[in-house]
């Protein structure tokens, strides 16, 4: 099966680590192009690639002031991702109620151990 191209929507979009690092950098606030490259320490081509397929699928809104070209992130294209990755939310949170409740009972055995350790310890010091 031929892989989908990378501007044909934001999921695919967004398979690039890279992208992904440039919509969380731009998450902040509106940037230049420049502060993009130096933050994250690209090259500039490779920064206005991403930046340029961001765009084409709506993932960045762009604005020109004077000569500088500004990008910030488009909340609303941003939304699918979101809504998709939220039903995973439940697993995800289902696993970690699990592991929290090992953690406590684990806790809870080992204080209770502790305290019957302490209590042995106890008598041994009063026979003496």
């Amino acid at each position: 099966m031929a892989r989908a191209s990378t501007t044909s929507d934001a999921f695919n979009a967004v398979a690039e680590p890279r992208r992904r690092e440039i919509l969380t950098y731009l998450a902040g606030s509106e940037r230049p192009v420049g502060e993009i490259v130096t933050a994250l320490g690209l090259e500039q081509p490779s920064v206005s690639k991403h930046l340029r397929v961001l765009r084409d699928v709506g993932l960045v809104r762009m604005r020109c002031q004077g000569r500088q070209k500004l990008y910030r992130t488009n909340a609303e294209a941003i939304r699918p991702l979101h809504e998709w990755a939220a039903t995973f939310e439940r697993y995800w949170q289902h696993q970690l109620n699990r592991v929290k409740e090992r953690a406590e009972a684990a806790a809870r055995q080992g204080s209770t151990e502790l305290n019957s350790l302490n209590s042995q310890d106890s008598n041994l010091k009063e026979k003496k």
